[in-house]
């Protein structure tokens, strides 16, 4: 078995190699809570200093490991790291984490304190040897006093007015990079394609005809607004946020508003396909409204007016059109 799997199991380390696998994880710790704080300083620079102060903490921590194991085994320090031991508790590379919200980064910031106590924790408790089981304990408090450690630092740098304004920006620009790009995608795929797919639904009554013309449409039209959203606006000057990630919200939610009323059209019956169609249109016009109302603050009957009359119009239009 182990010529298969070449990570060390836990209960095999010295306690020498227990001290080295504790020094490296602080420090890898600490670079990530540095990345994050470079992550969110142009944005939430009170948040980055929460971060900042963290990462001096695990520093502290390390030293102070480092110490510890020049006392008991010298200068020497065996290279170990969390891959290198099989059920470690594992780190969010930190390139995946870069387009996590602010709040989805403090949750994952506290999920690391938390993994760390409670690995060291119940490592401690499996452990035979006293020294060991001792210094496991002592590695638990020291992650456990960084949890309130950070809880403090929340309290020096994020007052209740602090944390609420950077919970609005954060807020502010989830829906300038996603909501409305996504919403004005889905608007353009649900009301524009309603025409075309209807008109060659009631021209042919051919459900596979339909479905092709719907496909084409739906996919044209992501393709178009995607690229358009992505080279109208870098960002930079409006604070909308990278123009790659609106145009994907763009182009996917085009592509699916679309799509919705032309799958139907795979049903081999014409009526059947079309009264599913219309069924599906009715809630797209609606969710539509909705999410005007919930993210954008548009009245609802104000926006009932707008997707809703406009699509039913739309609509009318293509069968009127198809059936002549």
């Amino acid at each position: 078995m182990r010529f298969f799997n070449q990570r060390r199991r836990f209960r095999d380390l010295s306690e020498q190699e227990v001290l080295a696998l504790a020094i490296s994880s602080e420090e890898d710790d600490a670079r990530i809570y540095r990345s994050y704080a470079e992550m969110l300083r142009a944005d939430y620079p009170d948040s980055a200093k929460v971060f900042d102060g963290m990462a001096a903490e695990e520093d502290a921590h390390r030293k102070a490991l480092i110490a510890a194991h020049r006392v008991r085994f010298g200068d020497v320090i065996p290279l170990i790291r969390r891959e290198h031991v099989a059920g470690f508790y594992a780190r969010r590379p930190v390139w995946l984490t870069a387009n996590l919200s602010l709040e989805r980064i403090r949750a994952e910031a506290e999920n690391m304190e938390h993994d760390a106590e409670r690995f060291y924790r119940d490592a401690a408790r499996h452990s035979t040897d006293a020294s060991t089981r001792r210094l496991l304990g002592d590695l638990a408090a020291a992650e456990a006093r960084h949890g309130k450690s950070s809880l403090e630092l929340e309290r020096t740098h994020l007052d209740d007015d602090t944390r609420e304004d950077e919970d609005r920006m954060a807020h502010r620009k989830f829906v300038l990079t996603w909501v409305q790009p996504g919403l004005a995608g889905l608007m353009d795929g649900s009301v524009s394609t309603l025409a075309p797919i209807f008109a060659t639904a009631f021209a042919t009554q051919d459900p596979w005809t339909t479905f092709l013309v719907g496909l084409a449409a739906s996919v044209g039209a992501g393709i178009s607004m995607g690229f358009t959203e992505a080279a109208s606006d870098d960002g930079e000057l409006s604070g909308r946020g990278s123009p790659l990630k609106r145009g994907i919200a763009s182009g996917v939610m085009t592509t699916v508003g679309g799509l919705g009323h032309a799958l139907p059209y795979l049903i081999p019956h014409f009526w059947t396909a079309t009264t599913i169609a219309w069924i599906i249109v009715f809630f797209e016009l609606w969710a539509i409204a909705w999410i005007q109302n919930r993210f954008m603050e548009t009245p609802f009957w104000r926006a009932s007016m707008q997707v809703v009359l406009g699509g039913a119009l739309v609509l009318a239009a293509g069968v009127l059109i198809g059936s002549g």
